[in-house]
């Protein structure tokens, strides 16, 4: 082709025909030029199929991200539900120690003994070179502001993790019934973190504490229904957030599932 053309140039020159030489070499520039833009269109049509690809496989994987988060915030929303239930009891005990046995007031300071925080599984797929890939601008938006949605329920979930490590334990052990909330604690097979089907072999021989406190006395101290308040004030409030952050991953979700229907 090269070959082609030369021998037209020369032809032109030999027979001193410059106008249309002149023509000539303008078609010719103008030729190599659509070459190279069919060239460039050809090129950016491959980048862009292999950045569908590659957001196929970052939608993938941002499914299965985030339904593992859907699920631990669920299980955790589960666990602040029973906390909440539980201090209820305490106060319903304080209030008319009748109707609450102490083997239940017991079990009700054990239950709220517990740290239910939201881990969200880390992962760089929404660093900024992958985040540029997802062409759905709302989801892109989404996915932008995560970090900043879990901001709020980790602020009340550490306030509640301080509360539980710097009064409510140092409370039970100043109360004398840390052997009973250990038993309940560990061998509790209701707890919803025992997932095995053979919880049974999960118990530890504990024992009972030879040094038992009364009912009175658990409930007559000023720092329990203090305690028991705070238990339903930081999770009941930690669980509302959780309901919006749920909503927020329910909709990630689908509008994933949507862009992979969608290819």
């Amino acid at each position: 082709m090269i070959k082609f053309f030369r021998k037209i140039r020369q032809k032109l020159l030999s027979e001193n025909k410059f106008s249309k030489y002149l023509l000539y070499a303008i078609g010719e520039i103008i030729l190599v030029v659509i070459g190279i833009l069919i060239a460039l269109q050809v090129n950016n049509l491959n980048e862009n199929r292999k950045d569908i690809k590659k957001e196929q496989i970052i939608l993938i994987q941002l499914k299965e991200v985030y339904q593992a988060n859907l699920h631990q915030l669920e299980q955790k929303m589960q666990m602040r539900e029973n906390i909440v239930k539980s201090a209820l009891n305490i106060l319903k005990a304080i209030d008319s120690p009748d109707e609450i046995s102490r083997a239940s007031l017991v079990k009700s300071i054990a239950e709220i003994d517990i740290d239910p925080t939201f881990n969200p599984v880390q992962n760089d797929l929404t660093n900024s070179e992958n985040l540029r890939l997802i062409t759905n601008q709302q989801l892109k938006q989404l996915l932008s502001n995560w970090s900043s949605d879990i901001v709020t329920l980790q602020e009340l979930e550490l306030i509640w993790t301080n509360q539980m490590y710097q009064q409510l334990e140092p409370f039970i052990r100043e109360l004398g019934i840390s052997r009973e909330i250990a038993n309940e604690f560990v061998n509790n097979t209701e707890h919803i973190w025992l997932l095995d089907d053979n919880k049974k072999r999960l118990e530890i021989p504990n024992g009972n504490s030879q040094n038992t406190v009364s009912k009175k006395d658990i409930i007559g101290h000023r720092e329990l229904e203090g305690m028991a308040s705070s238990a339903i004030i930081y999770n009941h409030s930690a669980n509302a957030q959780s309901e919006a952050l749920s909503i927020r991953i329910k909709q990630i979700i689908e509008l994933i599932e949507k862009e992979i229907d969608k290819k």
